[in-house]
């Protein structure tokens, strides 16, 4: 495997036992390819996603925006899909990626959209 991939996965490993998502205060968790971003709300208690939103949805990839622009419509969309579900707070998963540029980005909108982390 490539080192870059490894040295992820070790820190992903290391955030991971610390951070922990309950019914209570999901794990919001982002995954961020080269063109897309992704991020879901998981109950690590029950294993189970809650909600999800991606830079591919309908009404984000309509519009013509930087990456970075379009990670802070994901946040601002997953916000909206979990107060509709009733969760206020949450706890934010970086999966191991520099919390800079479009994962900054994630967060900023789901904080906007009215998640407290």
């Amino acid at each position: 495997m490539d080192k870059k991939i490894l040295r992820r996965q070790k820190i992903r490993y290391r955030i991971r036992r610390k951070v922990k998502g309950t019914s209570s205060t999901p794990r919001l968790s982002v995954f961020r390819s080269n063109t897309e971003i992704y991020a879901q709300l998981i109950d690590d208690d029950n294993g189970v996603t809650i909600a999800s939103s991606s830079s591919k949805e309908k009404d984000i990839m309509a519009q013509k925006a930087p990456k970075v622009d379009k990670s802070k419509m994901v946040g601002n969309a997953i916000a909206r899909k979990a107060i509709e579900l009733g969760v206020k707070k949450v706890t934010f998963d970086r999966s191991g990626y520099l919390y800079h540029g479009r994962i900054k980005a994630i967060a900023d909108g789901a904080r906007e959209g009215g998640l407290e982390f």
